[in-house]
């Protein structure tokens, strides 16, 4: 029997390991299908791996870093946004601001500050090049670094980001697993997120910063749960400055540091905002002070008169002008055309913003949020709402669901990991148009099993 056991974990390693080698280096992105059948394969051999294996965390873990190596030589064939990165990581080594310039101004007017700036143009497609970086400070270092070792190769560009992925990957094995022993939490949990196979192709394949912003994060929330929160707010700030999305969680800091001092670990005490100790409010205080400062000190090198106007316009696009793969706000954006007879894009990005900002407060103040895990928990609903209603969904922002849902009783972002390949439709055709049937088939299975989740978990809850 252990044989056979074995010999079908080894089975589910070639297997996988032969499916991402034809994904990383034999597939186009127009090829729906194709990546489908592989994708929903490769999912049935991560389940197995980690509800039917015995193999121990450090195994899994050399098979997930194993995984990712395989990519370590191929140009992502999933997304073209690794040009920008390589373009400007290149610009801040020329000691040109990334903020201040687009890269269409330089192509249109024949001049090119950087080399290989006509290959980067293409590369990132007219899009992206048309509005200024809304990279954050650290992930523009993270460009930078790029720019150092490989200036004048966008092949040896592409191995350098994803080596810094991969760190930050390994990084967040450490730093998951030393918060779920701290939690008294399976430590296995964290496979959840470091096999999967979305983030090994979403993130290690297509190079998106992800894992950086996710590093510093959990290692933040580990920091926090040790009582050392002074660090916790430096590396809190670290995660907002690779990437903006950990800002919607800062209102739910607010019980962790109101609650009476020694109660951190315990649910003994009910909460209430109109009671609370007096350091405990300057404890909350600094907290957000060192975020702000931390946060400003790394834009600093990047100020100029421009930046914030600049800034705000490129982020502002995936409010006004960007649509893809959204749930709720394409079922408003039906109704807008039915009474209105227009897209009333101009209206709901202005609006859903709005409500994800209540819905935050509300489960902020009137939730229970004072242990780790319902803090984590109340970070995973306020992200994931503010997802439920935003005009555009990449897949690779499913990435920070994932790794909080490895700390709380929640599986759905992992069934949302599967189901977002159907968001890939849109690229199989040449004109690129989104069948909104194949959206609602991904939200009605992520909502169904959402709402199962919440009803099984509120039974057991009741009968314990």
């Amino acid at each position: 029997m252990s044989f056979f056991v074995k010999n079908k974990v080894a089975l589910l390693i070639l297997t996988s390991t032969i499916l991402y080698f034809l994904c990383a280096y034999f597939l186009e992105r127009t090829e729906f299908y194709k990546l489908t059948f592989m994708w929903v394969f490769l999912f049935g051999c991560f389940y197995f791996l980690i509800k039917k294996s015995t193999l121990s965390f450090t195994s899994l873990a050399g098979i997930s870093i194993l995984f990712r190596l395989i990519f370590l030589f191929s140009i992502p064939n999933l997304s073209q946004d690794f040009y920008r990165f390589i373009w400007d990581g290149r610009m801040i080594l020329e000691g040109l601001n990334p903020y201040l310039f687009v890269p269409e101004q330089f192509i249109q007017q024949e001049f090119y500050p950087i080399y290989q700036a006509s290959e980067l143009y293409y590369g990132m497609g007219e899009l992206n090049g048309s509005h200024f970086s809304n990279y954050p400070p650290l992930n523009q270092l993270c460009f930078l670094i790029t720019a150092l070792f490989a200036s004048k190769s966008i092949f040896g560009s592409v191995i350098v980001l994803r080596l810094i992925i991969l760190l930050s990957d390994i990084g967040i094995l450490y730093f998951g697993k030393k918060l779920l022993e701290s939690l008294n939490l399976p430590i296995k949990n964290i496979f959840w997120y470091a096999l999967n196979p979305f983030v090994i192709i979403e993130l290690t394949g297509n190079l998106h910063f992800e894992p950086v912003m996710i590093f510093f994060l959990i290692w933040g929330l580990y920091k926090l749960q040790q009582q050392g929160w002074i660090l916790a707010a430096i590396l809190i700030a670290c995660s907002i400055s690779v990437k903006l999305i950990p800002l919607l969680f800062l209102p739910l800091f607010i019980q962790w540091f109101m609650q009476p001092v020694g109660t951190y670990k315990t649910k003994a005490i009910k909460w209430s905002p109109f009671k609370f100790e007096p350091i405990n409010l300057l404890k909350l205080f600094f907290f957000y002070a060192i975020i702000a400062a931390t946060t400003i000190l790394f834009f600093l090198p990047f100020y100029a008169s421009k930046l914030i106007t600049n800034y705000t316009n490129s982020v502002s696009l995936w409010f006004k002008d960007f649509e893809f793969n959204a749930s709720f706000y394409y079922l408003f954006r039906e109704i807008g055309y039915l009474f209105r007879g227009y897209n009333e894009i101009e209206i709901l990005g202005k609006v859903l913003p709005i409500l994800t900002i209540l819905f935050i407060i509300l489960i902020s103040f009137f939730r229970k949020n004072k242990t780790i895990i319902q803090l984590i928990t109340a970070l995973l609903f306020g992200l994931c709402f503010y997802y439920f209603t935003a005009t555009t969904i990449h897949p690779w922002y499913l990435a920070t669901p994932i790794i909080l849902s490895v700390f709380t009783k929640y599986k759905f972002p992992i069934v949302w990991s599967l189901v977002v390949i159907l968001s890939y439709q849109g690229y199989s055709n040449p004109t690129w148009k989104e069948n909104l049937w194949v959206i609602a088939i991904e939200y009605s299975i992520v909502f169904s099993f959402l709402i199962y989740e919440l009803k099984n978990i509120r039974v057991k809850k009741l009968t314990i």
